[in-house]
């Protein structure tokens, strides 16, 4: 009752593309995600095209530019793909700006109403790092595929043959970046704009191999189904990824995201089998006596694990896996997380080493490290 910023989760992460259709498909195919809404040329819109695609609670929309000169197609050719909006779905849209911008956040869309037959939704939006947005929604009163200005769409493939018919359920967290010396402003941003809380921090040799390092801090609602991890990157040896994320998506960003999943075995099977790549792990990593002594028993085979290149790490309340996408577009900037809970509500730290150890390899294939 006492929470200055009621959050009742995530509402749609949203996607700037340079190809919407193509995009929809990719995902579609390889993330197993269903086509439910569109917005285009048919139905009135003459600057840009959405598609709107959904796994259980997780939904992201893809915008394209149907001409030069708009503000998505600006945005794609200085950052090419990447995430322009993290929507919250909020009970309180009039609310919940007016205590933002008293505390500071910068306005971009003051609290208006869209309706048609389905029924009304409530829209406002403030500014956060880099050109990225938090859109604030209440649909409680709305019944339609998406929003007013968006139809009913058809599937584009078949759903993926799995028990569920999807590869993950809802969006776990996302991670943004941010210039060096801006974590902490931005962690102090949330804290006061939306009472999040500081959930978890990483610093020194948590979060450093040999050759790069970085700073992490994770915020989140009081409810924790919002959790924004942000990071900055810290002097070392060579460029970290974050510094290259900076680099060549021209500024801070969502760096990735979480897709919370029930059984990222087969999740990791079907992607892997339609064409999504994810990062390696070395041999070594599961056969390190320490590791196994210190994860204990999970669901999975250790063995299982080993050969789907899957991470494991437990803490006090349980334990986790998880595996990363290399990224999905042309720059190395966006990627994805598939990460199975039982229990933990970390982040996986005892995998950080490794983790970056992985995504150095792949920098310095690409000759960024």
């Amino acid at each position: 009752m006492s929470d200055i910023f009621p959050v009742n989760g995530m509402d749609a992460v949203v996607f700037a593309v340079g190809n919407a259709k193509q995009a929809a498909h990719y995902y579609s195919t390889a993330f197993g995600m269903r086509l439910v809404a569109y917005k285009g040329p048919e139905n009135g819109s003459r600057d840009e095209v959405a598609y709107v695609l959904t796994s259980g609670g997780a939904r992201f929309e893809f915008r394209g530019s149907l001409r030069p000169g708009t503000d998505i197609a600006r945005h794609v050719a200085e950052h090419s793909d990447g995430v322009i909006d993290l929507a919250l779905d909020v009970p309180d849209v009039e609310a919940a700006y007016a205590h933002a911008v008293a505390q500071g956040a910068r306005g971009l869309a003051e609290p208006y109403t869209v309706e048609d037959e389905h029924g009304k939704v409530v829209i406002a939006a403030i500014a956060t790092y880099g050109e990225t947005r938090h859109t604030l929604v209440d649909r409680s009163n709305y019944t339609g595929p998406y929003l007013p200005g968006y139809v009913a769409a058809e599937p584009l493939v078949a759903p993926p043959d799995t028990k569920h018919g999807r590869f993950f359920q809802a969006v776990d967290h996302c991670v943004g970046n941010v210039e060096l010396g801006k974590m902490d402003e931005w962690v102090e941003f949330y804290k006061r704009v939306m009472g999040f809380t500081n959930m978890a921090e990483f610093i020194g040799d948590d979060i450093a191999t040999e050759y790069s390092a970085l700073m992490s801090k994770v915020v989140a609602d009081g409810t924790r189904k919002v959790k924004f991890p942000l990071n900055e990157p810290a002097v070392a040896k060579k460029k970290s990824q974050i510094d290259e994320y900076l680099e060549f998506y021209g500024g801070p960003g969502v760096q990735h995201i979480a897709l919370a999943t029930n059984d990222i075995l087969a999740a990791v099977d079907h992607m892997r089998a339609a064409g999504v790549q994810f990062l390696d792990t070395p041999d070594s990593y599961y056969d390190d006596p320490e590791l196994r002594a210190r994860i204990g028993e999970v669901r999975a085979p250790i063995e299982e694990l080993k050969k789907r290149k899957i991470l494991v790490d437990r803490d006090e309340d349980g334990y986790l896996l998880q595996i990363f996408t290399k990224p999905v577009q042309d720059r190395p900037t966006v990627f994805f997380e598939l990460i199975e809970r039982h229990g933990s509500l970390g982040f996986g730290k005892g995998n950080f080493k490794a983790l970056f150890e992985a995504i150095e390899r792949e920098q310095e294939r690409r000759g960024n490290l």
